[in-house]
């Protein structure tokens, strides 16, 4: 039989400007990016330059952040919280209506199937916290030339922003990356996604129809259940090609 270690995480509290904008449950690897990531999905911040400082306190379980201008503090806390689901519970401000403003993707930039099926393959082999401990999630960045940038978390929606914030970090073209995702595609996944402006999101699970209905919106392709020899496609936008004999089924939820 053998023994994994037990995945780990920790309470929290990011601090920006002096106020507390809630605890969350993290693993506590590449915690700068996922302040950038976090950050920039919530609209507090649009580029890597409007934050002067991050000071993580590992032993207080606190980050400081301090921004080169004021946030709004009062309109952004006077909006209601929306609980992400599932494991390492985080916070989101936006609504659906929110995400709904948000631009619609353009890109005319196409994958094949057995492409992203190959590069799902790639990300689980080096996933090495999901690896040594089994309960992990990843989130990977696909770049043009097929190099991959692979962060973990306890929480789904934590990983995203840690790509995300690697991404803004270094200047990278959403255009030219596809996300992938262990997790379930679901509408605070999608609304991160949207934010930042990839037009691909691959996932070896699900896709909630609050999701699709978002993507379909967005003009964002979703790609759901890519292991082994099947996957599902949620939206039609053709920017996924099948190339191969497998199931390549299509849900559209209305």
């Amino acid at each position: 039989m053998n023994k994994k270690g037990c995945p780990e995480e920790y309470p929290i509290s990011l601090v920006v400007n002096g106020y507390e904008i809630a605890i969350f449950q993290l693993t506590k690897q590449d915690l700068e990016d996922w302040v950038y990531g976090y950050l920039f999905s919530e609209g507090l911040i649009e580029y890597t330059e409007d934050v002067k400082c991050v000071e993580i306190d590992e032993n207080q379980g606190r980050i400081h952040v301090t921004l080169e201008q004021d946030f709004p503090v009062e309109s952004m806390f006077s909006k209601k919280k929306h609980y992400t689901a599932g494991c390492g519970r985080g916070v989101t401000f936006f609504s659906m209506t929110d995400v709904k403003a948000f631009n619609k993707v353009k890109s005319e930039k196409t994958y094949q199937l057995s492409y992203l099926l190959k590069m799902r393959s790639e990300f689980a082999k080096s996933s090495l916290l999901y690896l040594e401990t089994g309960g992990m999630h990843g989130a990977c960045l696909v770049d043009e030339y097929g190099n991959m940038t692979i962060r973990e978390d306890i929480g789904r929606h934590n990983a995203v922003d840690k790509v995300i914030g690697h991404a803004i970090r270094n200047h990278l073209d959403p255009r030219n990356l596809v996300l992938l995702t262990t997790g379930r595609v679901s509408y605070e996944m999608l609304s991160k996604a949207a934010k930042f402006g990839f037009a691909v999101i691959g996932s070896r699970t699900a896709a909630t129809k609050q999701a699709i209905q978002l993507a379909k919106y967005l003009q964002i392709e979703v790609v759901g259940y890519l292991r082994g020899k099947m996957a599902i496609s949620y939206t039609s936008f053709g920017r996924v090609e099948n190339d191969l004999e497998v199931r390549f089924s299509e849900v559209h939820p209305q």
